[in-house]
C-alpha cells in the first residue's frame, strides 16, 4: 500500500463539514498507535514528523520506510497521509524527495514576499511529483520543535494571496498556540475564521489543536477547519500512562520491567487519545 496525498480528502472534509486529525509521530510506537487508531475507526490517517522528530528517528527517508513498514506489517487498510509538519524550504524539498506523499512548508519567519515566492516554489515541486502541500499565514502562537511563533490573527488579504499559489491546505492563526494552553487563553477568534472561511475555499487547517475545548473545535470545523493538528495531548497522554505504570510498580511483577511492557501502557494511551479525537472531528467511517 503506498501513501496518499491529501488533496482530495481534506477538499472532502471541506464540503462536508468535517475535519481529519493530523497526528504526529515520534518513534516506532507512536506510529503504530495512530496507525492503529485509524483502522479501528475506519478513517483516513493523516501521520506527520516535525523536523526534530524526523531527524531523532533517523531522516526523512528512516520515518517514511518505518511508517510504511508499519502500515503494511500492521495490515493497514485505510487510507494513509505522510506529512511533514512546519517544515522549512530546505526540509520540504528533502521530504518529498524521500516520499513524503504531503509537506507543510512554513514560512512565517519569512517577510511575505518572500514566503509567497518560496511557497510558489515548493507547490511547484510537490504538485510535479503528485505530493499536496501546506503553507502558513502569519504565525502560530508558542513553540513547535524550536520553532517559536509569537501568535497572530491571520491577514485575510495575505491568506487569500498565499491560498492562490495553489496549495492544498493553508494553516491559518485565529488564537490558537502550539503546546499547553495558559489558563488566561481567551478561546479562537472566530470572527477572523468566519471571515477566511468567507472568501477562501481552500481547506483550512487548525495548529495547537491539542487543550482546544471539544465545543471550540466543533464549531470551528463547522465553520471550514478541514485538519486539526494534534501533538501535545498525545505526548501527555503517554507521559501520564508510563508514569502511571511505575506508580504501580508494574516494572516489578513478571518482568515488566521489559521495555516492550512498558511502552505498551504509552502506546494505548496515545491510540485511545487519537480515538477520541477522530471522534471529535466528527471524520466518517470509511465502511
Amino acid at each position: 500500500m503506498s501513501f496518499i496525498n491529501g488533496t482530495d480528502t481534506f477538499a472532502a472534509a471541506r464540503k462536508g463539514h468535517y475535519a481529519v486529525g493530523a497526528f504526529n509521530t515520534n518513534n516506532l510506537e507512536w506510529t503504530r498507535a495512530i496507525l492503529a487508531a485509524g483502522q479501528e475507526t475506519h478513517t483516513p490517517i493523516l501521520i506527520q514528523s516535525s523536523m526534530g522528530a524526523a531527524k531523532y528517528m533517523g531522516g526523512y527517508k528512516a520515518v517514511k520506510n518505518m511508517v510504511e513498514k508499519q502500515v503494511e506489517s500492521m495490515g493497514i487498510t485505510v487510507p494513509v497521509i505522510m506529512h511533514l509538519d512546519h517544515g522549512n524550504y530546505e526540509a520540504a524539498k528533502e521530504a518529498i524527495a524521500a516520499g513524503y506523499s504531503s509537506v507543510m512548508f512554513d514560512g512565517h519567519d519569512l517577510d511575505f514576499e518572500d514566503n509567497l515566492v518560496k511557497t510558489k516554489e515548493i507547490v511547484a515541486l510537490a504538485h510535479a511529483q503528485g505530493v499536496s502541500v501546506e503553507a502558513e499565514v502569519g504565525s502560530i502562537g508558542g513553540e513547535e520543535d524550536g520553532i517559536v511563533g509569537a501568535g497572530e490573527l491571520a491577514d485575510v488579504e495575505e491568506a487569500k494571496t498565499l491560498a492562490a499559489t495553489g496549495v492544498d491546505y493553508l494553516a491559518v492563526g485565529i488564537g490558537n498556540i502550539h503546546g499547553v494552553y495558559p489558563e488566561n487563553w481567551t478561546g479562537l477568534n472566530f470572527d477572523r475564521l468566519q471571515e477566511l472561511a468567507d472568501v477562501i475555499k481552500t481547506p483550512l487547517v487548525l495548529h495547537g489543536g491539542s487543550g482546544i475545548p471539544k465545543e471550540q473545535i466543533v464549531k470551528a470545523i463547522s465553520m471550514g477547519i478541514s485538519k486539526v493538528n494534534v501533538n501535545t495531548e498525545q505526548q501527555i497522554a503517554w507521559s501520564d500512562a508510563v508514569r502511571k505504570y511505575y506508580e504501580a510498580d508494574n516494572d516489578k511483577k513478571a518482568k515488566g520491567f521489559d521495555p516492550r511492557k512498558v511502552l505498551a501502557s504509552g502506546t494505548e494511551a496515545i491510540k485511545n487519545t487519537v480515538k477520541e479525537r477522530i471522534e471529535w472531528f466528527n471524520t466518517p467511517s470509511m465502511w
